[in-house]
């Protein structure tokens, strides 16, 4: 059936209405697709299975980052220290159990909360992100020297420690489930929409690896439907002879851990 000019236009008239009705809901609903804290009461006390101190930065009157520092169980021959950038999800709770990954080693792991998420405060940024980053390297560095301090990243937090290493010099740069950048993973369902000038998150993590002078380690699934395989091997874009980008076949975003490859290799590093 041929269209006339007045169905055209109405049905064209619809097409512009959902496309800006979209593009609104993708501009000032972005912080609710990208970050789901779960806060916790500053006086709560904390609880887990290993030692661990908790520690808080007070950036201005109205923002404090909280974080946890785990320890090992021998403190007498800590080899260095972690800086563990978490996922998108909850708090420090969340992401606690995987410290003992680092402690067993003999690697203290401090572990910051983002703005909102946990006992944190302040208003969510990227740059707050960034400069949240870098006091906690600063924490690290008046205690360490950069050949002991390791850079972890898993999700949201790979481009926060890609950020931190093409800014301070650390022994090593490892990141879980990363994302090229985090324009490039909105373009795979917003192509349609100008996302550089939307999206107030950007995290462009491949132009950060490509100035990090430190060896990286990336560990990506195969299964992985949060950052696409596809998306996460374009990474290697960037790299040096040094590094290293390790598939785990059968492997979705969140369940890494679960897989012997990941530890026989984290374990190597860390040894």
């Amino acid at each position: 059936m041929r269209l006339n000019k007045q169905q055209i236009f109405r049905f064209a008239k619809v097409f512009i209405l959902i496309y800006a009705i979209l593009g609104l809901v993708l501009y000032y609903a972005q912080e609710w697709f990208l970050f789901h804290p779960v806060t916790i009461h500053a006086e709560e006390k904390f609880a887990f299975k290993v030692p661990f101190k908790e520690l808080n930065i007070e950036y201005d009157s109205t923002t404090t980052f909280n974080l946890v520092e785990f320890l090992p169980s021998d403190t007498q021959n800590i080899k260095g220290i972690v800086l563990y950038f978490h996922g998108n999800r909850a708090n420090i709770y969340r992401y606690a159990p995987f410290a003992e990954n680092f402690t067993k080693h003999g690697y203290i792991v401090l572990m910051p909360d983002y703005p909102s998420f946990g006992k944190s405060t302040g208003k969510l940024s990227e740059e707050l992100l960034y400069e949240e980053a870098l006091q906690v390297y600063k924490i690290a560095a008046a205690k360490y020297s950069a050949d002991s301090i390791i850079l972890y990243g898993k999700s949201l937090g790979t481009g926060i420690a890609s950020y931190v290493a093409s800014k301070r010099n650390c022994h090593q740069l490892i990141l879980e489930t990363p994302y090229k950048s985090m324009t490039s993973l909105f373009n795979r369902y917003a192509f349609m929409y100008p996302l550089n000038s939307i999206l107030h998150y950007k995290f462009p993590a491949i132009d950060y690896l490509k100035k990090v002078i430190a060896p990286i380690t990336i560990f990506q699934g195969t299964d992985d439907w949060v950052v696409p395989y596809s998306n996460a091997i374009q990474l290697k874009e960037s790299f040096k002879p040094t590094d290293e980008f390790i598939t785990i076949e059968g492997a979705a975003h969140n369940n890494i851990n679960d897989f012997s490859q990941y530890h026989q290799k984290l374990d190597s590093l860390l040894k």
